[in-house]
């Protein structure tokens, strides 16, 4: 099994980039091939799958995304190829939020899961994802959530942005929303 492997991206593809070690070129699966960039290094973690058919690698640019591909994998029902556009298209606190909190609307919105997969993805992992989750994403992740309330109120994107940094991060959603009201309607 490997951990991770450092090497070149010599090719980005649309689902995969190849990363060049020691003259052998790797095809990895990843959420994102377009964060890479061609003729660069990246150190890139990797799951290695083993089927009588096929192995596959799947990597990721950070080792928060391996663990939470780890646990969506160990989800019944959800396989690498489903777990990869989860992991492209949601964020770390964004998946583990909606788990915990039991949005399965949230949850649905990824491609082919449904009702009864999200149900699922609840129940196996609720409570399990708390780990993963690094202090810049859930900043970014809350200046996120208060922009789009904010949005939502009516305010314009010109006006949030002139204020969004001065509000208080430490304090509950609903408590940065009071605070960005009183400083919008200053």
């Amino acid at each position: 099994m490997y951990s991770y492997i450092i090497g070149k991206v010599t090719e980005v593809m649309s689902n995969a980039i190849v990363l060049e070690n020691n003259g052998i070129g790797y095809l990895i699966n990843t959420p994102n091939p377009f964060a890479f960039e061609e003729g660069k290094d990246y150190k890139v973690y990797l799951y290695q799958q083993i089927k009588e058919d096929e192995h596959s690698l799947f990597g990721f640019k950070t080792k928060e995304e391996k663990d939470l591909f780890l646990k969506l994998i160990g989800v019944k029902g959800l396989g690498p190829k489903m777990a990869l556009p989860i992991i492209a298209t949601g964020s770390i606190n964004g998946i583990s939020d909606a788990i915990n909190r039991e949005n399965i609307l949230y949850l649905k919105k990824f491609p082919k899961i449904g009702e009864k997969l999200a149900k699922q993805m609840i129940l196996d992992l609720k409570g399990k994802l708390d780990d993963l989750s690094s202090g810049d994403e859930m900043i970014k992740d809350t200046i996120e959530e208060l922009r789009e309330a904010l949005l939502g109120l009516g305010y314009k994107d010109k006006e949030i942005k002139s204020i969004i940094l001065k509000v208080d991060n430490s304090l509950s959603i609903e408590d940065q929303i009071k605070e960005a009201l009183k400083l919008l309607l200053k």
